[in-house]
C-alpha cells in the first residue's frame, strides 16, 4: 500500500569524499602532484573547516547553501555577547546542511578583535569530532 523505496533511497548516504586539508597551513594536501582524497570522517572535518571559512553568498560557484554568515556580524552595533550567540547561531546553521552532519554545537568562542576562535562538536554518521577554528 505504501512505497517506501524513495524513503530507502534518502536513508542512504555513499561513502562520503572530499580533498584532504592541511589544517596548520589552510591548504589542500597534494600527493604526487594530484590532490589528495580524505573520506569518512576525515572528509566531513575537511567541509566543516571550510564550510566556516567560506563567506555564504559571496561566490557564485558555490550554492546559497554553503558557507556561513560570520562577516556579517563585522561593524555590527551589537554587544560582544549578542555577537557570540549569533556566531554559534550561523556555525550550527552552516554545518547542519550537511546530510552527513547530524548536529553541531559550538563548545568553545572567543571574539579577537575582528576575528572569531571556535571549536565546534559534530556528531556526524561516522561518529563524533571536535575541530578548532
Amino acid at each position: 500500500m505504501f512505497d517506501t523505496s524513495a524513503a530507502e533511497e534518502d536513508a542512504y548516504l555513499p561513502l562520503y569524499r572530499d580533498a584532504a586539508w592541511d589544517y596548520e597551513r589552510d591548504a589542500p594536501v597534494f600527493s604526487g602532484g594530484a590532490a589528495a582524497v580524505a573520506s569518512g570522517l576525515e572528509a566531513v572535518k575537511s567541509w566543516v573547516w571550510r564550510a566556516i571559512k567560506t563567506a555564504r553568498y559571496q561566490f557564485p560557484i558555490f550554492s546559497w547553501d554553503y558557507g556561513c554568515e560570520l562577516d556579517a556580524l563585522v561593524g555590527q552595533p551589537y554587544q560582544e555577547d549578542t555577537k557570540l550567540q549569533e556566531a554559534r547561531r550561523y556555525i550550527q546553521e552552516a554545518l547542519t546542511v550537511n546530510p552527513y552532519i547530524t548536529a553541531a554545537e559550538v563548545t568553545e568562542i572567543a571574539l579577537e578583535g575582528s576575528q572569531v576562535r571556535l571549536c565546534v562538536e559534530v556528531d556526524t554518521v561516522y561518529g563524533k569530532e571536535t575541530i578548532h577554528v
